[in-house]
């Protein structure tokens, strides 16, 4: 359902329901790219019906489902095809193509290539959390994470939003674990880790199925190094990978948490399950996890303009 979460903090001057926004997200719906289009964006059905709702509704959280489509161009044909066209271009005039004229000729390649070429798409679940003012993208990067909420907000009129801010770095509070070998209430460290220094030499120090309350990553720990990734898990239910830009990785629910789940007897009733069960310990656990990370600070100081949407 989640792997990987990035938190931000909806402002209180926003107002909406989910028959709005189901209505704005009807005027972007997605479209596959055209001929010569490189990328196409827009919102498909969360339950991946056709002709589906584009905004679900359960258990007070609602979710949406962005696509995203890129015609896929590698380098070397465009560079083969751009030096086929400055050769001709060469033999019409008899001088070789300059700097502008190549570019130009690079974009003409691209644009004559687009029509043939391959085509990936991804999908960014987006879930909305009203009662509490959430708004959490699952997406593989912070970045990422940043083009959906970009593209969403153009479609919202401005939906007030930012990073959810917390007191602590997450690179801070980590490192405070390792070293003192405590880690925060309701959590538990796994046996995962990276660590990087900040001087010149970037050296890094990964850990897998390692322990970690060692003299050993302690001293890399006063060294200096700090923690850019490390796995916990929350109240013996849910395990994830936390990193240095606060993002929620690798999120895996552990045993027990969905025995109540219905199965695939009914694939709506399934999908409702899944959502409910998940949202409902992540609404627990993400409270959790900004308490140990000092509580959540201004959530509008030090927020970062959101990127444009952009290929990847």
């Amino acid at each position: 359902m989640f792997k990987n979460l990035t938190v931000y903090r909806i402002g209180p001057e926003w107002s909406g329901s989910a028959t709005q926004i189901e209505e704005r997200l009807a005027t972007a719906r997605f479209t596959e790219c055209g001929a010569t289009q490189a990328l196409s964006a827009g919102w498909v059905p969360p339950r991946g019906q056709a002709h589906g709702a584009l905004v679900e509704s359960v258990a007070g959280q609602w979710l949406a489902t962005l696509m995203v489509e890129q015609k896929l161009l590698p380098a070397a044909v465009v560079k083969r095809r751009t030096d086929e066209l400055a050769q001709r271009a060469e033999h019409d005039t008899g001088r070789k193509p300059g700097r502008k004229h190549l570019k130009e000729l690079k974009e003409q390649a691209a644009l004559e290539l687009l029509p043939m070429a391959f085509t990936k798409r991804a999908t960014f679940r987006v879930w909305l959390d009203p009662q509490r003012r959430l708004l959490i993208v699952d997406a593989s990067s912070p970045a990422r994470a940043g083009d959906v909420v970009t593209h969403l907000v153009k479609v919202l009129d401005g939906l007030p939003v930012a990073p959810l801010q917390t007191a602590l770095s997450a690179a801070t509070a980590m490192a405070a674990w390792l070293a003192d070998g405590e880690p925060p209430q309701a959590f538990s460290v796994d046996r995962e880790c990276e660590l990087k220094s900040d001087d010149e030499q970037k050296s890094v120090v990964r850990y897998a199925r390692h322990r970690l309350d060692t003299d050993e990553v302690r001293q890399h720990i006063g060294e200096g190094k700090r923690p850019t990734r490390l796995a916990l898990t929350w109240q013996g239910r849910v395990s994830f990978v936390l990193t240095d830009a606060g993002q929620i990785k690798k999120l895996d629910f552990l045993d027990g948490v969905f025995d109540a789940h219905p199965g695939r007897a009914d694939a709506d009733a399934a999908f409702d399950a899944d959502v409910a069960i998940a949202t409902g310990e992540l609404v627990q656990l993400i409270p959790d996890l900004v308490d140990a990370l000092g509580g959540e600070a201004d959530p509008v100081a030090g927020a970062s303009p959101l990127p444009e949407l952009k290929a990847a």
